[in-house]
């Protein structure tokens, strides 16, 4: 016969394990608390610092802080050149998200379930070390390299126009109309091998045997893309758009050493101008609002994709 404990009982043991098993998560708590410490450091104390100078009027350094208020907030509002800066971050959204992550996929694909089966291994990694090799680069190495190429009086690609007949070619980085194109070129340039070797490496994991029983079945390269290769791939997919679309949203070194936001403003990002009114114009609680909007805005988008993510993994273990 089997005793059965009464509720008083049952709730009497339960106390006397949790005391156990409290001191048994003290050892891991202790290997969290490093990070958080920090996190706190690195990330939270200087965001909250930068939201509380963004109340503020303050030239830096030991000039005194005048309290505004939201003041810097409602004067970004009617800021024509805070909405231009978030303007030209649709362009680098598609200049750093948009096409690396297309043209990245269909590459990695072409490389990993053609060249790879055709040429063998090796030569699809030296080509996706290839694709890679502008992410390793400095971004004042980059700088320099693209700026020698697209340098209006002697820049490498005006002066092979020149050779085929062009009595003017553009200033590619000086006119306002071709500046942005120009920008954008260079970040698909540096951001495309990240999409390469991240859908490479996921690509790995994909069974053989589904490609193998595509093929018998007379699917292409096309078809077997489409029913096998992005839906095996979507969740990396997802990193890689989020990953991509944070740092588009923040990018500052290709601006700072291509253009500096000019000519006109054409070029001009978010955390450029927020630079540009720390340093150069001394409004330091200015430039802490546009650097705090910035903020809201990354998280705000973040959250979206990740909430894209898990609806569309729910929908996935339906459809199973």
């Amino acid at each position: 016969m089997t005793a059965t404990l009464s509720p008083p009982a049952a709730a009497s043991r339960a106390r006397v394990r949790t005391p156990r098993r409290r001191g048994r998560s003290l050892p891991y708590l202790a290997y969290l608390l490093p990070g958080a410490v920090l996190f706190v450091l690195v990330i939270g104390y200087p965001l909250v610092t930068n939201v509380y100078i963004s109340l503020f009027s303050w030239r830096g350094g030991l000039a005194p802080l005048t309290w505004v208020g939201l003041d810097n907030y409602t004067e970004l509002w009617h800021d024509a050149a805070f909405w231009t800066s978030f303007q030209n971050s649709i362009a680098m959204i598609v200049a750093m998200v948009l096409v690396p992550t297309v043209v990245g996929l269909l590459l990695a694909a072409v490389l990993f379930d053609y060249l790879g089966r055709r040429f063998g291994t090796r030569v699809a990694s030296v080509l996706r070390a290839t694709y890679y090799l502008p992410q390793i680069l400095p971004v004042a190495v980059a700088g320099v390299l693209w700026n020698w190429i697209l340098n209006a009086q002697t820049g490498a690609l005006n002066e092979l126009l020149r050779a085929l007949g062009v009595a003017s070619p553009p200033n590619w980085l000086g006119d306002p109309s071709t500046a942005l194109p120009s920008v954008m070129l260079v970040l698909i340039w540096v951001q495309i091998g990240y999409p390469v070797v991240i859908f490479m490496a996921a690509l790995q994991r994909v069974d053989p045997e589904l490609y193998e029983a595509a093929e018998l079945d007379g699917a292409g390269w096309w078809r077997r893309f489409r029913a096998i290769t992005i839906p095996q791939i979507r969740p990396e997919t997802f990193v890689v758009t989020l990953t991509c679309t944070v740092a588009a949203l923040k990018v500052f070194g290709p601006i700072y050493v291509l253009t500096r936001g000019g000519p006109e403003s054409s070029t001009l990002v978010p955390s450029y101008y927020s630079y540009l009114n720390f340093f150069d114009k001394s409004r330091v609680g200015y430039g802490a609002a546009v650097a705090t909007v910035l903020t809201v805005v990354i998280v705000v988008v973040a959250v979206v994709i990740l909430a894209l993510q898990s609806r569309a993994e729910r929908a996935e273990e339906v459809g199973r």
